[in-house]
Order: structure tokens, then C-alpha cells, then sequence
């Protein structure tokens, strides 16, 4: 499992011309599931996303996480995290966990978060999606 997040200024999902996520200060949450991943990998990158410091405190120092910063947390669902690149010059998907499985451990995903957090909102898993964003600072980590 992979969790791409980005410090976000404010980000929106759109879907067929209508926003059905949106939040402003907080977390773009992109995530992969590949095969073999598990309910206790879910549990597991759910507490560390929101605990993970990456917001800055007084002295500019990244000390505070979502919670502390009161930010909204928006997770979307990114099979292509899951991609296999080391060879070749197109994207191979025989690591990502076929479509069932990956929408039942992303809803677990989800679900452990929200269960944590109430400032979550969620994009639409295997829609075509358009995120808009302001990424802050730039600040991006891949937790796996």
C-alpha cells in the first residue's frame, strides 16, 4: 500500500463536471493498494497519515499534524500508484490489487480514518476523476 500525501492549501475532486470532495487547509491523500496488502497495512498507514507531522508550528518547524492543525484530510483512490517503472517505457499494473479487492481495503482505509478523524472527505474510487489543488510549500511524502 501506498499513501502519497500532499500538504494542501485547499483541494477539490471532481467527477462528471461535480465536486463531490473538497476541503481547504489539510492533506491531498492519494492512495495505492497492491496486491497482498491487508487490513492491518490500512489500520497501520491510517494512524501514521494522521499523526505524520507535517505542518509547521511557531518557529517553522514541521512539528503539527492534520489533527493539531485542524485541516481536512481528502482521500483519493490512485491504482497507478501501484504502477511497476523500473524497466520499460510503459507502466506495468500486475502489482496493483485487481479492482474488488482494491476498493474493499480502500473503503477499510477510509473507514479507519473517519473512525479517527471527522474532517474527511473522499473522492469516488475507479471514477474518472479531476483533482485541483494548491500543493503548500511544495510538501509531499510517499508513506508505505
Amino acid at each position: 500500500m501506498k499513501v502519497l500525501v500532499q500538504r494542501a492549501i485547499d483541494a477539490s475532486v471532481v467527477v462528471e463536471g461535480e465536486v463531490i470532495g473538497a476541503i481547504d487547509h489539510g492533506q491531498l491523500v492519494l492512495v495505492g493498494i497492491e496486491k497482498g496488502d491487508t487490513e492491518d497495512d490500512t489500520k497501520r498507514l491510517a494512524d501514521k497519515l494522521l499523526k505524520y507531522r507535517m505542518f509547521s508550528d511557531d518557529d517553522g518547524k514541521m512539528n503539527l499534524n492534520v489533527q493539531q492543525v485542524g485541516g481536512g484530510v481528502l482521500l483519493v483512490s490512485q491504482f497507478t500508484l501501484a504502477a511497476e517503472t523500473k524497466k520499460g517505457l510503459r507502466p506495468g499494473f500486475s502489482t496493483a490489487a485487481v479492482p474488488e479487492e482494491g476498493r474493499r481495503l480502500f473503503d477499510d482505509f477510509v473507514a479507519k480514518v473517519k473512525t479517527q478523524y471527522d474532517k474527511v472527505e473522499t473522492g469516488q474510487f475507479g471514477a474518472d476523476m479531476k483533482i485541483r489543488f494548491t500543493n503548500d510549500g511544495p510538501v509531499t511524502f510517499m508513506l508505505d
